[in-house]
């Protein structure tokens, strides 16, 4: 059985209890007008089971208000419930003589509407709430006197509207305090998700390292420092390729890597830049720009190649190739290669 479930018999439970009070009459002679007791418990006895079933609606989502808040009952559900405060809370006194207002067939009424707005105050309604204890306050010490009032009950239905507002304002907080812990518990697996995944991808550099330059520092270590006119060209290359995932990781894939690697092997010098022109990409977009890249650098024949990124709202890599010409020419060298790889869309 759910809590709603079974705060709901207990509003029954208690409302058909306030409800038999009033038809036991312990002293019917005092009854000048009988038929308006008996209205004033057709009026409160579907209100409030009305109340008590009703789902209600929800508000608009506020920052202040937590996310699972129950809804909060509709207007015209306030205005049934304000009329029974009124109507209830006189009709009743109204139906007897002035001996037999203090009976309890009579102040039952002060409990019933009491308990009418304990209930409304718990479906998030406390202006009404309020509303109908200051009506429920006012008929009462109009009927009895202010003083006889509180003691046949005015004051346990005011603490019960009082109580169901502290309850209400701890729950509120207490599901605003589970919303940010869930907020917190999902930013800590965000970064948690964040740092594993740096973590595999520190160790991918690693193994990628060892594997290019295992080999030659081993025969590094073999031969004293004694490297021959291969293995230095080797030592070369090893260190270009470390250089390209420490400068240019996410522009590099198995294809990228083996043209750079043929590129090189024909004696290109070819240089890698990231400063983030790449951020906010996705892997099918980087994986379009790889492969572009890789046709440029397959087709390529410069002996400098500078690969930058773009941070170009409409480019994202830049690639710039230079080769050496004549000293005749009066320059150095010369750019025979100029290619922008668009960002995707």
């Amino acid at each position: 059985m759910t809590v709603r479930a079974i705060l709901s018999f207990l509003g029954v439970a208690l409302t058909a209890y306030l409800a038999a009070r009033g038809l036991i009459w312990t002293s019917p002679e005092t009854v000048e007008r009988g038929w308006l007791i008996v209205a004033a418990l057709l009026l409160y006895l579907p209100v409030t089971l009305l109340w008590i079933f009703a789902i209600g609606v929800r508000d608009r989502p506020s920052p202040s208000a937590p996310a699972a808040a129950p809804p909060r009952a509709p207007a015209w559900q306030v205005v049934l419930a304000l009329i029974v405060a009124v109507v209830v809370s006189n009709a009743t006194f109204l139906a007897v003589s002035e001996q037999g207002r203090t009976e309890p067939f009579v102040t039952w009424v002060i409990g019933a509407i009491g308990a009418l707005m304990m209930i409304v105050m718990a479906r998030r309604r406390p202006v009404a709430a309020w509303t109908g204890i200051a009506v429920l306050t006012v008929a009462t010490s109009f009927w009895l006197g202010p003083l006889q009032a509180m003691s046949l009950g005015l004051i346990g239905s005011i603490v019960w509207v009082a109580a169901a507002q502290l309850v209400i304002f701890a729950l509120d907080r207490a599901a605003r305090d589970a919303d940010q812990l869930a907020e917190l518990q999902q930013a800590a697996s965000a970064w948690q998700a964040s740092q594993s995944g740096r973590q595999r991808e520190r160790r991918l550099h690693v193994q990628r390292a060892l594997q290019t330059a295992g080999p030659i520092l081993s025969r590094t270590i073999e031969n004293g420092g004694n490297l021959g006119p291969a293995d230095k060209e080797a030592a070369r290359r090893a260190e270009a390729k470390l250089r390209d995932e420490l400068r240019g990781n996410r522009l590099l894939d198995d294809e990228v890597r083996a043209e750079l690697d043929a590129a090189r092997c024909r004696g290109a010098a070819i240089s890698l830049f990231d400063e983030g022109g790449l951020d906010g990409l996705d892997g099918r977009k980087l994986a379009e720009v790889r492969r572009e890249l890789a046709t440029i650098l397959r087709e390529s024949v410069s002996e400098r190649v500078i690969i930058r990124t773009s941070p170009d709202e409409q480019v994202a890599v830049t690639v710039v190739g230079r080769s050496s010409v004549d000293a005749a020419a009066g320059d150095d060298d010369n750019v025979d290669l100029w290619r922008e790889i668009r960002r995707p869309r």
